[in-house]
């Protein structure tokens, strides 16, 4: 299994670390964090305010991995740059994007 994300039944789990305010949105693959946690690294151009990296965050995976915005939500991390979320109903289709986007 690809460490940063998880099966829990119907759902795929995935730990994000966000970098807010970049220039432009985009996933940088899998990173390990000093802690020796790897999550897959991922930048949006939405400041932290009022919600806004969190709905670029979520609208950008929802588009590499297929699926509508409305099955992704943030689980864990709401107000942090470390996040966990959940993609409801992933098929094998989803699960493979998934771990294909985390080997860049």
């Amino acid at each position: 299994m690809t460490v940063g994300l998880r099966r829990v039944g119907a759902d795929l789990l995935i730990q994000v670390r966000l970098t807010p305010g970049a220039d432009r949105d985009r996933i940088d693959g899998a990173k390990m964090l000093s802690d020796g946690e790897t999550v897959l690294a991922a930048r949006v151009r939405a400041v932290p305010e009022a919600g806004k990296a969190n709905a670029a965050v979520v609208a950008l995976i929802a588009r590499e991995l297929g699926v509508p915005k409305s099955r992704v939500s943030v689980e864990a991390g709401i107000t942090q740059r470390r996040k966990v979320l959940r993609i409801t109903g992933a098929d094998r289709t989803v699960e493979t994007a998934a771990r294909r986007i985390f080997d860049g």
